[in-house]
């Protein structure tokens, strides 16, 4: 999930959807250091940023990740140089990293170089398009911008949080769609991540911050009906993301925007700041093991594997030619991650296989990529052998809570692959 009040920050970040153009910026051949270009407003930040990813690199297996995330940043900073330099070690390890400028901007600035577009070539040469998924179902709604998708797996029902309208749908496999949770009841901020209790379908959910800076977790009954609502512990920036529970004691959250990763005690209500091995950067998708002794936390450098007996946590290896960098919707099925993936550049929808233990990929498979099914997909939900995902949330249509271009707005698809 990528929230409103988190995608102002995280465009840049991320390098999608937000034009970092500058004037009078030089290209790579014309540029060997910062002083040549005017410094962003946010330089300050961006080298403590920097500073904090180059600082953590050497203790993570995930290289082209943290590789891949410098190159935007020295991209934005106007180093145009180490950005190249850091993009050619990048695309040098073949592990599906994606330099196309369209989808990260702030790559713009090195498109007058011939080294860039011919290893832009050389990158589109080698991931071509994949077509594995169709579209399963429509939500008629056209302004909904959904982040969230979950399903109750008994019942065979969907959920989808809307961040514009501020409520929950709920669709079932015959087309038929309802409101789960009215817009303008609760006085809820932009809705995120949705997560189905199984022991009683109850649904939970996870907010940004919104206009009034108040990000929560809500729990509601089968009916819709408010239960209850808890806010956040950390300080602005914050949002809390995605979430998963466990057993009807605890839940994880992540709040990307305040680089945490929360557990919350259902007893007695209460938020631990998870300490991990390493800062995490940007942490997004969250899932545990089918057994609930690892959880699993996405950020922008990886997947962080935890011991939940031991407390001890890890990068999970992906091992060569591969990364789990940048994932929104993580999902554990039966010994692999299922995942919609946004940290290489392009949308991906990802398959990958773990070894027993967790701690390492060991095969991997793109299931849908440069289609128009990944126009901006976000999250997924597991239901009979297949994986179901927002195919177009549409959210960098949004800003500040208003359409951009109303002329753009398009019916919501739900698209599913079949895990053979």
């Amino acid at each position: 999930m990528r929230g409103l009040s988190t995608i102002a920050g995280l465009l840049i970040v991320y390098g999608i959807g937000l034009s970092l153009a500058r004037p009078s910026t030089p290209s790579a051949s014309q540029q060997g250091s910062a002083a040549a270009s005017p410094q962003p407003a946010d330089a300050q930040r961006v080298r403590a940023e920097v500073g904090a990813v180059e600082n953590v690199l050497p203790k993570i297996p995930d290289r082209g990740a943290a590789l891949f995330l410098l190159a935007r940043r020295y991209a934005h900073l106007g180093e145009l140089q180490k950005a190249l330099a850091m993009l050619k070690e990048c695309v040098a390890l073949d592990a599906g990293f994606d330099p196309e400028p369209a989808q990260s901007p702030s790559l713009r600035p090195l498109a007058s170089s011939p080294e860039f577009r011919a290893m832009l070539e050389q990158v589109r040469r080698r991931y071509p398009p994949v077509h594995k998924a169709s579209v399963a179902f429509t939500v008629p709604a056209k302004d909904l911008f959904p982040e969230g998708l979950a399903v109750d797996s008994q019942k065979q029902l969907f959920y989808i949080g809307s961040m514009h309208r501020r409520k929950i749908v709920k669709f079932a496999r015959d087309g038929s769609v309802s409101d789960f949770v009215k817009q303008d009841v609760h006085d809820l901020m932009p809705i995120g991540g949705v997560h189905v209790d199984p022991a009683d379908h109850s649904v939970w959910a996870s907010t940004d911050a919104g206009e009034k800076h108040r990000p929560e977790l809500l729990h509601f009954d089968v009916q819709g009906k408010l239960l209850e609502r808890y806010a956040s512990p950390g300080t602005m920036p914050s949002d809390l993301n995605d979430l998963v529970l466990r057993g009807s004691r605890e839940i994880f959250t992540t709040d990307t925007e305040g680089h945490h990763v929360y557990r919350f005690d259902r007893a007695s209500h209460s938020f631990t700041d998870m300490k991990l091995y390493r800062p995490v950067f940007y942490p997004n998708g969250i899932t545990l093991s089918g057994d609930g002794k690892l959880l699993f936390v996405a950020d922008m450098l990886g997947v962080i594997r935890i011991d939940l007996r031991s407390d001890e946590s890890e990068d999970v290896d992906p091992g060569a030619h591969n990364t789990l960098c940048g994932i929104d919707g993580l999902y554990w099925n039966k010994g692999e991650f299922l995942g919609v993936q946004y940290g290489t550049g392009a949308y991906r929808v990802m398959r990958w296989r773990l070894s027993r233990d967790g701690r390492k990929v060991t095969a991997s498979e793109i299931l849908e990529y440069r289609t128009d099914l990944v126009s901006d997909p976000t999250t997924g939900a597991v239901l009979g052998g297949k994986f179901y995902f927002i195919a177009n949330t549409g959210i960098y249509n949004l800003e500040d809570d208003k359409i951009v271009d109303p002329a753009k707005l398009e019916p919501v698809h739900i698209a599913v692959v079949a895990l053979k």
